[in-house]
């Protein structure tokens, strides 16, 4: 067992490093590749309107000149030690981890992400919870009562949620349960409490966009519960179990569900790793301030550290996101314990 985890924890540094490379590629080697010129790539820092002498010089002291190994090096060293950004008026601190320096604020993007950060996670978990426990129980119960009314009509509903996108289904939610509601339950357009000032009114605010993120996924999970479920009770130990006289109950929970949750956990590993890097439809849909509308106005106002930043960080929470769902594959099947 202590193999194992050391393996996935060297695995996940391996992960990481490659991610960081794929990262500099896409905002640093792949302009170039398209033609982008240093002093192109300096006038994002310095400003468009800057004259050809002053981003030549930014593109000196920025380091765009030189070798691209010297400028992976620059940018690893950035997220573990900080960095200095020397624009020519002045040299601008960015402490660590330094994922980026906005051009436009001028300020490091690590703060900013941090200070959304909160919103976005307090989305991610409240949606989970529901998605999860709807999804799976109605998984469940789809399996158990196939070919029902209930059956039928569960996976209807769950076609529906898998294949309306997620921007109309906030709309019409925001429709039918904010706009010209009196007896609204969710608050209008961007208003967001912290659970620590109040917790009734934090869960208030997030009610609907935790509904609205969670039917599409509970629609997923219930499919997925089902095709999982409908395979396990067919095995050979799971007639030996009502073999024994355990009740149904035991059969169905401790071991039909569990072996089919292995699926289940590879997925909410990926889905919930992502959410909290940005639900970027979620966010823009009822405009909360998080990491995806974050996301969002950094790209329309073509602030690129600040998209490199959010890359970063949603690559890191899919990372860890993972390598917590390798260790609990090890909880949830004795297979892989004895493997």
């Amino acid at each position: 067992m202590v193999t194992y985890i050391i393996r996935r924890l060297i695995g996940a540094v391996i992960m990481l490093l490659i991610v960081s490379m794929a990262t500099f590629a896409i905002f640093f080697l792949v302009p170039q590749l398209a033609g982008a010129t240093p002093e192109g790539m300096a006038s994002r820092y310095v400003g468009r309107t800057a004259t050809a002498e002053t981003a030549k010089l930014a593109a000196e002291r920025l380091g765009f000149n030189d070798p691209l190994v010297v400028q992976y090096g620059r940018f690893v060293k950035g997220i573990v030690a900080g960095a200095e950004y020397d624009y020519g008026p002045g040299v601008e601190e960015c402490p660590a981890p330094c994922l980026g320096y906005s051009f436009i604020t001028r300020q490091p993007v690590f703060p900013d992400l941090m200070n959304r950060l909160p919103i976005t996670l307090s989305l991610a978990i409240g949606a989970a919870v529901i998605w999860v426990i709807m999804g799976v129980g109605i998984g469940v119960l789809s399996a158990l009562r196939r070919g029902s009314v209930f059956d039928r009509a569960a996976m209807t509903v769950a076609l529906a949620g898998v294949s309306l996108p997620i921007f109309f289904t906030g709309l019409v939610s925001l429709l039918v349960f904010s706009y010209g509601n009196p007896f609204s339950f969710a608050a209008q357009g961007g208003h967001y409490t912290t659970f620590l000032d109040s917790p009734s009114q934090w869960a208030y605010n997030l009610l609907l966009p935790w509904i609205t993120l969670a039917f599409l996924f509970a629609a997923t999970y219930a499919r997925l519960t089902r095709a999982g479920m409908l395979e396990t009770m067919n095995e050979d130990y799971i007639r030996t179990a009502r073999a024994k006289g355990l009740r149904e109950s035991t059969v169905v929970t401790k071991h039909g569900l569990r072996a089919a949750l292995t699926p289940i956990l590879t997925v909410f590993g990926l889905d919930f790793g992502l959410l909290i890097g940005g639900a970027v439809l979620t966010e823009s849909a009822y405009s909360l301030p998080g990491l995806g509308k974050y996301a969002i106005d950094a790209i329309v106002n073509q602030d690129l550290p600040k998209v490199m930043g959010v890359t970063l960080l949603a690559a890191l929470f899919v990372v860890v996101a993972s390598l917590i769902v390798d260790l609990l594959y090890a909880v949830v099947d004795p297979r892989v314990r004895l493997a």
